[in-house]
C-alpha cells in the first residue's frame, strides 16, 4: 500500500437529511474504502461470515464493511498467525473495511466463566478453559495487531435487568475503561501501512440519566464515530428506541453511530429513522441456520410443512441470486435433511436482504421517501406470509 493510504483517516460525510426523521444518509471513508450508510455489517466472528464466502459477500450480495470479534480473533487463529499474514484482511482475503468488536460484550455473554474487576476482565477460554485477561490496554494492542479499520474501546455490556446501582457502576466503569483504551491508541502505531480509527461505546442500560452522562462523556473524547452498546440485550423494544433517541440527542451529529447487536429488520428500519447509521447483527445468518428466512412479506419458516411442495422461489425479486434460482421446497429439503448447501443458500438469502434493507433506506432517504417506505416495510414486514 502507499503512503496516501497509511495517512487516511476515517472520516464521514453527511449527503442528505429525511424531512421528517433524524435518518439521514452518508459516507464514511475508511483505508480499504467507502462505505455508504445506513448500512448493515455481516458478522464475521472468527474471519468468517458463517457458511458464506469473500467473494459471495463481495460480489453477491455487494457487503461494504465486515466485523470480526477481538477475543475470538485471539483464541484463534491467534496474534501470532495474524501478524504474520500481515493482519485480518490479507490473512482472509478482504479488500474492504472491517470492524473489530473489542470483546466487551463477551463480558456479557461469558458471565459463567469470567472474572470482572477494575484492572480489565479474565476469561476461561471457551475452547480450553485457559486463563485469558483483558484490558482496555491490551485490547487496543490486540486490535493493532489484527489491523481492523474501525477498533471498539473495551466496555463493559450491561445485562439486563440491571438495577440502577449496578447500571451506573458498569456505565462508569466503561469510562474509566474508555479513558485507558483511548491513551493507548494514542500512545501506539499502526501495525501496518494504513490509519486505525478507535471509536467509543456508550452504556447505562435502561436508565435515561445514565444514558445522558455516558454519551455525554463518550462524545467529549472526540473519536471518529460513536456506538450505542448494551441494547437488544432482553428489554422491551420500546425502551431500546427510547435509549437511542436519548442518546442520539447528545452524539455529535456530524460522526457516525453504531448500533451494536441490533436487531430485527423492524428494529433496524425503527434505529435508522433515531439518526443510526452502522448496524450489525448475527440474526440472518444464525436464523438462516436454523430454517427462518426474512423476506420483504415478513419471515417464513422455511421448515414448515405448507413449503414442501411450494416450488416458487425462495423470493421473488430478491436481493440475491439464490432467489430465483431455487424453490422454496428444495431450501426446505436442504434444511430439513442438514444439508450445508441449505445453511448457505439460507445465509446468502439473509445476509442479502438485510443489505438490500438498509440500501433501500439510503435510497428512500435521498427521495424523500423514507418515512412512507418505512411504514409500508413495516407493515410487510410483521407478516408471517
Amino acid at each position: 500500500m502507499n503512503y496516501f493510504i497509511y495517512i487516511c483517516r476515517v472520516k464521514f460525510r453527511i449527503t442528505h437529511c429525511d424531512k421528517g426523521s433524524a435518518a439521514r444518509c452518508g459516507v464514511i471513508s475508511t483505508a480499504h474504502g467507502e462505505i455508504d450508510t445506513p448500512v448493515f455489517m455481516p458478522v464475521g466472528t472468527q474471519g468468517t461470515v458463517k457458511a458464506i464466502g469473500q467473494r459471495e459477500l463481495a460480489e453477491d450480495v455487494c457487503a461494504q464493511i465486515i466485523l470480526g470479534n477481538t477475543y475470538h480473533l485471539f483464541i484463534r487463529p491467534g496474534l501470532e498467525v495474524l501478524r504474520g499474514a500481515g493482519g485480518l484482511h490479507r490473512f482472509i482475503g478482504w479488500e474492504r473495511p472491517i470492524l473489530t468488536d473489542s470483546g466487551g460484550f463477551q463480558v456479557y455473554s461469558l458471565a459463567d466463566i469470567r472474572k470482572l474487576k477494575e484492572e480489565g476482565t479474565e476469561f476461561r477460554s471457551h475452547i480450553d478453559g485457559s486463563k485469558l485477561f483483558f484490558t482496555p490496554e491490551n485490547v487496543v494492542d490486540t486490535q493493532r495487531v489484527i489491523g481492523s479499520d474501525i477498533m471498539m474501546a473495551f466496555d463493559e455490556c450491561t445485562p439486563y435487568p440491571a438495577d440502577f446501582a449496578y447500571a451506573k457502576q458498569s456505565m462508569e466503569r466503561t469510562l474509566r475503561w474508555l479513558k485507558r483504551g483511548l491513551k493507548r491508541f494514542d500512545e501506539t502505531q499502526p501495525e501496518y501501512d494504513y490509519s486505525q480509527a478507535f471509536c467509543p461505546i456508550v452504556q447505562g442500560s435502561v436508565y435515561p440519566t445514565l444514558r445522558r452522562q455516558s454519551a455525554e462523556e463518550t462524545a467529549a473524547a472526540d473519536c471518529p464515530a460513536n456506538a450505542i452498546g448494551g441494547l437488544a440485550v432482553g428489554e422491551p423494544a420500546e425502551q431500546m428506541y427510547e435509549m437511542i433517541q436519548t442518546v442520539n440527542e447528545i452524539l455529535p451529529k456530524e460522526k457516525p453511530r453504531y448500533l451494536m447487536g441490533v436487531g430485527t429488520p423492524i428494529n433496524i428500519l425503527e434505529a435508522i429513522s433515531l439518526g443510526v447509521d452502522m448496524f450489525d447483527c448475527v440474526m440472518p445468518t444464525r436464523n438462516g441456520r436454523n430454517g427462518t428466512i426474512f423476506t420483504r412479506n415478513g419471515k417464513i419458516n422455511i421448515k414448515n410443512e405448507k413449503w414442501k411442495n411450494d416450488y416458487s422461489p425462495i423470493e421473488e425479486g430478491g436481493a440475491s441470486f439464490v432467489d430465483e434460482m431455487y424453490s422454496k421446497a428444495y431450501l426446505r429439503h436442504l434444511i430439513m435433511s442438514k444439508e450445508i448447501l441449505g445453511v448457505q443458500i439460507a445465509s446468502l438469502h439473509n445476509i442479502a436482504f438485510y443489505l438490500w434493507l438498509t440500501r433501500q433506506a439510503n435510497t428512500k432517504i435521498k427521495e424523500g421517501e423514507f418515512l412512507i417506505w418505512k411504514k409500508e416495510m413495516i407493515e410487510k414486514l410483521s407478516n408471517r406470509p
